[in-house]
């Protein structure tokens, strides 16, 4: 029987938090806005910034006083040491009855795990990290991925997952572009957006993150001040957060470490209340990045005290500290007392942290913290998943003379130090690079094949023959020696260069991995060229966490193959496409440059942003956003478009069409882009910008018309009043394969005042494909 109207399931959920919040103390209530990590290393070698200096390590009496107030959030069960998935789930289940045992009102802990590249938990698949979703630009199979992973995740007990990543890439240097989707919002908001349906709906809590503007700090450093200006942020960092709770529904929000123009995105008011739930009118949870409450006094120093910085976090809007209790704990409660902070505060955060839990069924009498059945964290179907993936995200770059696919019995030298090494799959993110680093000894836990395993599988008849060369980052040429004699022993070398994934200076890619230029790590450059000297055709084969600078070997090179650390899987997936067995549909989601530095750059440029006669450095480009090549051929035919532009008002829609057409002897996927030109506005625009895409599959010989219905909303921009306007005038809408290959253009003329969009604009283009015959 119930025993008081919060247990009350028919009632609505707000009055069963007012409800409970009426009966709890002020510590009770205050203890619903932290997490606890338990285990977490303290000894300065650890998987989140200041993590040696700022956990605490508890006993286990300690641990039992604590949970006599109740506990908000439980931190990372299963990522911080490795523990079988099934007894892992039993001791979260122990744990959460510790905790309902413990308190009055019996609410267990909302668990939350990381799962940028699926879940971090010791033996469960590690899919590709998020630059390699958005190299698949495949919305629905992102989803598909998210859905598995949110099922693994509710499997074993956990409620909340820290992802998707929604940061735009805006310097290539910065070590996190690994676990971003690409250097476009759009392609950022549609690919992210999907994400968080596919998490949302296995009833997991999606977690958007790091709202925002993380990826503009300044250098590229890892938490440096954000430079953005207002339109730019406006722009460029915000929309795919918008997307992503306005169509994906995501339930909550992290606040970004850094500070943008001198206030701290965990202190600003205007971001996490004016604009997140005033404006766009989120109800979820904000939670802290990782200390991030803490840092206000220790890192911005705009807090004098843990109290202050308490204070400021909740007066912003952030709901949850995590990892551990430093601020919104004792210091809190106490300055509540004295009258420093208002208990109001207090309880605004816990109604929202109260009603998701009510969400989650947390407050039902018959919640149950078992598992309800078996925990299989890497099954066959997340496998399959994981090489599809891995497949459709493999771009292929250049194949000038049709080198690829390597015949079947051919002899291969292959060179490179990621080429035996299973972690070169991995991003930082995934369990093994992110946790078992600090656990040599324990096996990774999941099969993972590297290339040069796949490759001989892959081509049972060819002669393959291996040589490192080199390491991945020391400068050691030593090996160049037997690597060189390798490839002049072959017909064909592949060589296999790139990233190591790590966290704070432990790898050349991954959080607080950030890189001086764009040359590739420590003497794999060199390597490179000792290669292409002997003669011997080179396919370049790329596992990284951001794009490298290639036009030192443009035109020297057999073929260029680009993976971002394609996961479990994506050994295979890459020996696949250099056997073509697979054919390659991978975009790039980041453009690659020619020289590696004093060119951070992004294809969003204005015209000065560009090539031109004021400077004689040139930022173009080897390989555009949204460029990759096929094993077959496509043709773009009947483009709508002409001479005359179209008139349309400026709350107007325009439908452009083009058909593709499979031109080759096999079947292939063609990514059919839509790019807008904004010749002349009233502040400066990028001279182009996606708003539009389709994947098509077709059979050889097969056709398809892809059509885009254009609504002038997506023309829209913020002007100098820091009003979201739409602007008559003329504007070209492009189909093309990538940013700077353009196939067909449709010229509009928009007619009518200026309009001033709220937030119900259309954030989509929606697209129609069918049938050509």
């Amino acid at each position: 029987m119930t025993t008081a109207p919060w247990r009350d399931p028919a009632l609505p959920a707000a009055a069963r938090v007012d409800d409970l919040l009426s009966r709890m103390t002020l510590e009770e209530k205050a203890a619903q806005l932290y997490g606890v990590w338990v285990g977490a290393a303290t000894d300065g070698d650890g998987v989140a910034p200041h993590q040696h200096d700022m956990t605490v390590e508890y006993s286990d009496e300690a641990w039992a006083e604590l949970i006599t107030r109740g506990l908000g959030q439980l931190t990372r069960s299963f990522g911080t040491a490795p523990v079988d998935p099934a007894l892992g789930a039993q001791a979260l289940a122990r744990a959460q009855r510790r905790i309902t045992e413990a308190g009055r009102f019996g609410i267990p802990a909302v668990a939350h795990e990381e799962c940028l590249a699926g879940f971090t938990a010791w033996q469960a698949t590690a899919y590709p990290v998020p630059l390699a979703w958005g190299a698949t630009w495949d919305p629905p199979l992102v989803e598909e991925m998210a859905r598995r992973i949110g099922a693994d995740l509710r499997s074993a007990g956990v409620h909340q997952g820290l992802a998707p990543v929604l940061d735009v890439v805006r310097d290539p240097r910065w070590g996190r572009v690994e676990e971003t989707i690409g250097e476009d919002p759009y392609l950022v908001g549609t690919v992210g957006t999907a994400y968080v349906r596919g998490l949302e709906s296995a009833g997991v809590v999606a977690t958007l993150k790091h709202f925002a503007g993380y990826a503009s700090s300044a250098g590229a450093r890892n938490l440096a001040p954000v430079r953005a200006g207002t339109r730019e942020f406006a722009d460029v960092t915000l929309p795919p957060f918008e997307m992503a709770l306005r169509e994906g529904g995501a339930r909550s929000v992290m606040a970004a470490y850094t500070e943008r123009d001198g206030v701290p995105a965990s202190a600003d008011p205007e971001l996490l209340t004016g604009l997140l739930r005033e404006e766009w009118g989120f109800s979820g949870t904000v939670v802290a990045d990782y200390f991030g409450i803490g840092f206000l006094q220790t890192l911005h120093r705009v807090a004098g005290t843990p109290a202050e910085a308490a204070h400021a976090a909740l007066e912003a809007g952030i709901d949850v500290e995590l990892p551990s209790l430093k601020c919104y704990g004792d210091p809190l409660v106490d300055a509540v007392r004295s009258g420093e902070i208002p208990e109001d505060l207090v309880d605004r955060a816990a109604r929202r942290v109260l009603l998701q839990k009510c969400e989650l069924g947390l407050l039902d009498e018959d919640w149950t913290p078992e598992p309800a059945g078996t925990v299989e964290l890497d099954s066959t179907g997340n496998r399959i998943l994981a090489r599809r993936m891995a497949e459709e995200s493999v771009v292929l770059l250049d194949n000038p003379d049709g080198l690829l696919p390597l015949a079947p019995d051919t002899r291969i030298a292959v060179i490179g130090p990621r080429a035996a090494d299973a972690l070169a799959m991995l991003g930082c993110y995934s369990f093994p690079s992110h946790v078992l680093t600090h656990h040599p000894g324990v096996p990774t836990g999941i099969e993972i094949p590297t290339v040069l395993d796949a490759l001989r599988t892959e081509l049972p008849d060819a002669k393959v023959t291996f040589a490192p060369g080199c390491d991945v980052t020391d400068p050691d040429t030593s090996g160049f020696e037997e690597a060189v004699a390798r490839t002049a022993e072959a017909d064909v070398c592949v060589a296999v260069l790139g990233d190591r994934a790590g966290l704070f200076g432990r790898g050349t890619s991954g959080e607080g991995c950030d890189a001086t230029d764009l040359a590739l790590p420590g003497a794999q450059g060199e390597l490179l060229d000792a290669l292409v000297a002997t003669g011997v055709p080179v396919v370049l084969v790329l596992l990284t966490g951001r794009p490298y600078a290639l036009g030192r070997w443009h035109g020297r090179l057999g073929a260029v193959v680009q993976a971002f650390f394609p996961g479990e899987e994506g050994g295979p997936a890459v020996a696949g496409v250099l056997s073509g067995r697979v054919n390659p549909s991978g975009r790039l989601p980041v453009s690659v440059p020619q020289v590696p530095g004093g060119q951070p750059w992004t294809y969003l440029q204005p015209p000065l942003g560009l090539a031109g006669e004021v400077s004689n450095l040139d930022p173009t480009p080897l390989y555009a956003f949204g460029h990759g090549r096929s094993y077959t051929t496509f043709a773009w035919e009947d483009g709508t478009g002409g001479a005359e532009p179209a008139e349309i008002g400026t709350d107007g829609t325009y439908d452009v069409s083009v058909t593709v057409r499979n031109t080759g002897d096999r079947e292939g996927a063609e990514v059919v882009q839509l790019y807008l030109h904004d010749p002349v506005a009233s502040v400066t625009r990028p001279d182009v910008r996606l708003v539009g895409y389709q994947r098509v599959r077709l059979a050889p010989g097969e056709a398809a018309r892809v059509l885009f219905r254009f609504h002038t909303d997506l023309s829209a921009f913020t002007d100098r009043s820091g009003r979201r306007v739409v602007e008559p005038g003329a504007l070209e809408l492009r189909l093309a394969a990538s940013s700077a290959d353009v196939r067909h253009t449709a010229h509009l003329t928009l007619t009518g005042p200026v309009r001033v969009l709220g937030p119900d604009r259309r954030l989509r283009c929606e697209t129609e494909v069918t049938d050509a015959g």
